[in-house]
C-alpha cells in the first residue's frame, strides 16, 4: 500500500471494499512539533476549504480507484472547520462523525482538549430547536426576526447568543448547554438565539442594535412569559459579535451583568473594513481607543476574553483590549483557545466563560 496511509494505521488497499469498510478521516500522524493529518475522498475530484487556513487543498486520486486524498501539515493543538468543495457543491466529510451542519466537519488534532458537553453530529442529523419561538417586529431596526428562546435547566439569568442561528443550525448549542446544566458546569439559564441580519452592519458598534434589545425585546420576553432572571443578561458573541458585545457593556452601562467575548474584531474602526488590510490599524481599534479616552468605571461588569492560539494577527488588538478593559475596574477573565478564527474552536469557550461570567 506505500507509506502513505500506513503511516496513519490504515489498512487494505486504497479504492477497495476492505479499505473503505475500515477508512476513517481525518487522521493524523506526528510531524515535527505539529502534525500531518490525511483527509480522505470516495468519488471524485475533490477540495478541502478550510475556515481558519489559509488555502484551499486539492485532493489527489490515489491511482485509477476511487480514493482521493490530501495530506495537510496542521500546527499542534489545532480544532479547524472544513468543508470538502466538489463538482456539486460543498459536502460534509461522510467519514468524520463530528459535523457543524450539512456542510461542515470538524477535525482536531490528537492533542487538543476535548469538547464536552457537545454532541458529535453528521451530516444528516436535524438538530432539535428550542420549542420557545418569538415573533419580534422591531421598530428601531426594521423587519422582523424569529427569536427562539431555551430555558435551560429551568431557566436562569438571560444569556443572549449573537449570530443565534449559527448556534441553532451548525453547533447545537441548546442540547451542549442542557448537558453542561445538568452535570452542573452551568448554572440554569435562559438562552435567547438572537438572529442577525446584516451582521457587518449591526454590530459595528451601533448603538441601534443594543438600544432595540433593551426597549423592544427584553420587553418582550417578560410579555411571553419566559422564565428567565432579567436582573442578569450575558451577551456571548465571537468575532464581530464580540466586538458589539463589549461595545454594548460601554454605550449601555448597566445593561450587562457579562459579556462572553471569543476572538473579539478589535481591529474594528470607522473604516477599518474599506482598507486593504483591516488588521493593520492601531492595536484595540476604537474600543481601545474609547476605554482610553472615557475611563469608564466597569466594576460590578465580568468579562470574559477568549481567542485562538493560531490568531497571531488577532492578540495585539485584543490583549491591548484586555487589559485596558481590567484597568477599568471589570473582573476579567483571559484564555487561548488551540484554534483560529474557527466556531468550532469558539464552542469550546462559550459554555465556561457564560458560566464563569455568571460567577
Amino acid at each position: 500500500m506505500g507509506e502513505t496511509f500506513a503511516r496513519y494505521g490504515l489498512t487494505g488497499e486504497p479504492g477497495t471494499e476492505q479499505f473503505w469498510q475500515a477508512a476513517r478521516s481525518p487522521v493524523s500522524a506526528p510531524d515535527g512539533g505539529g502534525w500531518m493529518t490525511l483527509f480522505l475522498w470516495r468519488g471524485g475530484p475533490a477540495t478541502l476549504s478550510f475556515e481558519s487556513l489559509p488555502e484551499p487543498v486539492p485532493l489527489a486520486r490515489w491511482g485509477e480507484t476511487d480514493c482521493w486524498y490530501a495530506e495537510v501539515a496542521m500546527p499542534a493543538r489545532l480544532r479547524v472547520t472544513y468543508r470538502i468543495l466538489t463538482g456539486d457543491g460543498a459536502h460534509a466529510d461522510p467519514l468524520n462523525p463530528v459535523g457543524a451542519g450539512g456542510e461542515r466537519s470538524i477535525a482536531a488534532t490528537p492533542d487538543v482538549p476535548g469538547q464536552p458537553y457537545w454532541p458529535a453530529i453528521g451530516p444528516d442529523d436535524v438538530l432539535p430547536l428550542p420549542e420557545i419561538r418569538l415573533r419580534w417586529t422591531s421598530a428601531l431596526l426594521g423587519g422582523r426576526r424569529t427569536v427562539r428562546v431555551h430555558p435551560a435547566g429551568g431557566g436562569g439569568p438571560l444569556v443572549l447568543l449573537l449570530d443565534g442561528d449559527d448556534w441553532l443550525y451548525l453547533h447545537p448549542a441548546m442540547t451542549a448547554f442542557d448537558a453542561a446544566v445538568a452535570d452542573g458546569a452551568v448554572p440554569p439559564v435562559t438562552l435567547v438565539f438572537l438572529p442577525a441580519r446584516d451582521r457587518e452592519h449591526e454590530y459595528a458598534c451601533r448603538p441601534e442594535l443594543w438600544r432595540a434589545v433593551r426597549d423592544e425585546l427584553l420587553p418582550l420576553i417578560v410579555g411571553g412569559g419566559v422564565p428567565a432572571d432579567l436582573g442578569r443578561l450575558v451577551a456571548a458573541g465571537q468575532s464581530l459579535g464580540g466586538l458589539s458585545a463589549l461595545y454594548a457593556a460601554l454605550e449601555f452601562p448597566g445593561l450587562l451583568a457579562g459579556v462572553a467575548c471569543q476572538s473579539g474584531s478589535f481591529w474594528w474602526a470607522p473604516g477599518a473594513e474599506d482598507r486593504t488590510d483591516p488588521l493593520d490599524g492601531l492595536p484595540g481599534g476604537a474600543i481601545a481607543a474609547r476605554l482610553e479616552r472615557d475611563r469608564p468605571d466597569l466594576s460590578g461588569l465580568r468579562v470574559a476574553f477568549d481567542v485562538g492560539e493560531h490568531e497571531r494577527r488577532m492578540l495585539p488588538h485584543c490583549e491591548r483590549v484586555e487589559r485596558l478593559t481590567e484597568q477599568a475596574g471589570a473582573a476579567v477573565r483571559v484564555s487561548r483557545s488551540p484554534s483560529g478564527h474557527d466556531r468550532a474552536g469558539w464552542r469550546g469557550a462559550l459554555l465556561r466563560d457564560v458560566a464563569w461570567t455568571l460567577g
